[in-house]
Protein backbone atom coordinates (compact mmCIF):
# COMPACT_ATOMS: atom_id res chain seq x y z
CA UNK A 1 0.00 0.00 0.00
CA UNK A 2 3.03 2.19 0.40
CA UNK A 3 2.89 2.59 -3.71
CA UNK A 4 -0.78 3.39 -3.91
CA UNK A 5 0.09 6.17 -0.42
CA UNK A 6 2.88 7.64 -2.97
CA UNK A 7 0.49 7.66 -5.86
CA UNK A 8 -2.12 9.21 -3.93
CA UNK A 9 0.02 12.21 -2.45
CA UNK A 10 1.06 12.64 -6.27
CA UNK A 11 -1.98 12.89 -7.49
CA UNK A 12 -3.18 15.00 -5.09
CA UNK A 13 -0.72 17.74 -5.91
CA UNK A 14 -1.23 17.57 -9.59
CA UNK A 15 -5.60 17.59 -9.04
CA UNK A 16 -4.67 20.93 -6.90
CA UNK A 17 -2.72 22.65 -9.40
CA UNK A 18 -5.41 21.65 -11.87
CA UNK A 19 -7.99 23.18 -9.51
CA UNK A 20 -5.71 26.52 -9.71
CA UNK A 21 -5.40 26.81 -12.78
CA UNK A 22 -9.49 26.48 -13.72
CA UNK A 23 -10.15 29.78 -12.16
CA UNK A 24 -9.43 31.52 -15.20
CA UNK A 25 -11.46 29.36 -17.43
CA UNK A 26 -14.65 30.60 -18.65
CA UNK A 27 -16.47 27.26 -17.38
CA UNK A 28 -14.56 26.89 -13.86
CA UNK A 29 -17.36 25.96 -11.81
CA UNK A 30 -17.07 22.58 -13.34
CA UNK A 31 -13.81 21.52 -13.73
CA UNK A 32 -13.04 23.81 -9.92
CA UNK A 33 -15.06 20.95 -7.87
CA UNK A 34 -14.15 18.27 -10.44
CA UNK A 35 -10.10 18.42 -9.49
CA UNK A 36 -10.78 19.95 -5.61
CA UNK A 37 -12.91 16.39 -4.99
CA UNK A 38 -10.52 14.51 -6.85
CA UNK A 39 -7.62 16.11 -4.85
CA UNK A 40 -9.36 16.02 -1.31
CA UNK A 41 -10.25 12.10 -1.88
CA UNK A 42 -6.41 11.44 -2.64
CA UNK A 43 -5.30 13.61 -0.30
CA UNK A 44 -7.36 11.91 2.50
CA UNK A 45 -6.25 8.70 1.48
CA UNK A 46 -2.79 9.63 1.69
CA UNK A 47 -3.00 11.29 4.99
CA UNK A 48 -5.31 8.54 7.13
CA UNK A 49 -5.24 5.27 4.97
CA UNK A 50 -9.50 4.84 5.42
CA UNK A 51 -11.02 4.32 2.31
CA UNK A 52 -14.67 4.13 4.49
CA UNK A 53 -13.85 8.09 4.59
CA UNK A 54 -13.28 8.48 0.99
CA UNK A 55 -15.88 6.21 -0.35
CA UNK A 56 -18.65 8.74 -0.77
CA UNK A 57 -16.07 11.59 -2.20
CA UNK A 58 -15.35 8.95 -4.57
CA UNK A 59 -18.16 7.99 -5.90
CA UNK A 60 -19.58 11.83 -6.54
CA UNK A 61 -16.12 12.50 -7.79
CA UNK A 62 -16.39 9.33 -10.59
CA UNK A 63 -20.15 10.44 -11.35
CA UNK A 64 -18.71 13.79 -12.25
CA UNK A 65 -15.79 13.04 -14.08
CA UNK A 66 -17.86 10.78 -16.69
CA UNK A 67 -20.22 13.20 -17.09
CA UNK A 68 -17.92 15.92 -17.48
CA UNK A 69 -15.80 13.65 -19.85
CA UNK A 70 -19.05 13.06 -21.82
CA UNK A 71 -19.40 16.86 -21.96
CA UNK A 72 -16.06 17.01 -23.72
CA UNK A 73 -16.68 14.14 -25.74
CA UNK A 74 -20.22 15.44 -27.35
CA UNK A 75 -18.57 19.16 -27.08
CA UNK A 76 -15.42 18.13 -29.51
CA UNK A 77 -18.07 16.16 -31.84
CA UNK A 78 -20.24 18.47 -32.41
CA UNK A 79 -17.30 21.42 -33.22
CA UNK A 80 -15.16 19.29 -34.75
CA UNK A 81 -12.16 20.41 -33.01
CA UNK A 82 -9.07 17.36 -32.30
CA UNK A 83 -11.15 14.43 -32.92
CA UNK A 84 -12.00 11.24 -30.00
CA UNK A 85 -8.09 10.14 -30.03
CA UNK A 86 -6.40 13.31 -30.48
CA UNK A 87 -3.66 14.14 -28.32
CA UNK A 88 -2.82 17.95 -29.43
CA UNK A 89 -2.69 19.71 -25.99
CA UNK A 90 -3.00 22.81 -27.48
CA UNK A 91 -6.31 21.70 -27.92
CA UNK A 92 -8.41 22.88 -24.88
CA UNK A 93 -11.18 19.83 -25.42
CA UNK A 94 -8.30 17.50 -25.52
CA UNK A 95 -6.52 18.70 -22.14
CA UNK A 96 -10.28 18.74 -20.31
CA UNK A 97 -10.50 14.73 -21.92
CA UNK A 98 -7.39 13.87 -20.45
CA UNK A 99 -8.07 15.64 -17.03
CA UNK A 100 -11.21 14.22 -16.79
CA UNK A 101 -10.22 10.63 -17.77
CA UNK A 102 -7.23 10.78 -15.08
CA UNK A 103 -10.30 12.38 -12.30
CA UNK A 104 -12.30 8.67 -13.57
CA UNK A 105 -9.02 6.02 -13.43
CA UNK A 106 -8.36 7.83 -10.05
CA UNK A 107 -11.72 7.67 -8.26
CA UNK A 108 -12.00 3.90 -9.75
CA UNK A 109 -8.88 2.88 -8.18
CA UNK A 110 -9.91 4.13 -4.69
CA UNK A 111 -12.70 2.63 -5.02
CA UNK A 112 -11.55 -0.27 -5.77
CA UNK A 113 -8.80 -0.43 -2.96
CA UNK A 114 -11.63 0.50 -0.86
CA UNK A 115 -14.07 -2.47 -1.32
CA UNK A 116 -10.82 -4.99 -1.34
CA UNK A 117 -10.50 -3.55 2.50
CA UNK A 118 -14.08 -3.67 3.12
CA UNK A 119 -14.91 -7.10 1.75
CA UNK A 120 -13.83 -9.93 3.95
CA UNK A 121 -13.83 -12.28 1.19
CA UNK A 122 -11.89 -9.87 -1.21
CA UNK A 123 -9.23 -9.74 1.46
CA UNK A 124 -8.49 -13.40 1.59
CA UNK A 125 -7.64 -12.97 -2.32
CA UNK A 126 -4.47 -12.80 -1.98
CA UNK A 127 -3.89 -12.35 -5.49
CA UNK A 128 -6.26 -9.61 -5.75
CA UNK A 129 -4.25 -8.01 -2.55
CA UNK A 130 -1.41 -8.38 -4.08
CA UNK A 131 -2.45 -5.91 -7.39
CA UNK A 132 -4.01 -3.54 -4.99
CA UNK A 133 -0.37 -3.28 -3.74
CA UNK A 134 1.35 -2.84 -6.65
CA UNK A 135 -1.38 -0.22 -8.01
CA UNK A 136 -2.47 -2.47 -10.87
CA UNK A 137 -6.13 -2.64 -9.75
CA UNK A 138 -7.96 -2.31 -12.88
CA UNK A 139 -7.88 -5.67 -13.22
CA UNK A 140 -11.64 -6.08 -13.36
CA UNK A 141 -11.47 -10.13 -14.09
Amino acid sequence: MKLFNICSLLMSSMFAYSASVQLNDHDWYFWFPLYACACGVNLVHWKTSSKNITGYAAKEALLLGISMFVKVVIEDFVSGTAGFCSLNLMERVVREKIGSGLVVISMILHLKASLVQRDPKQRKNKKLARLVDFGEMLNFS
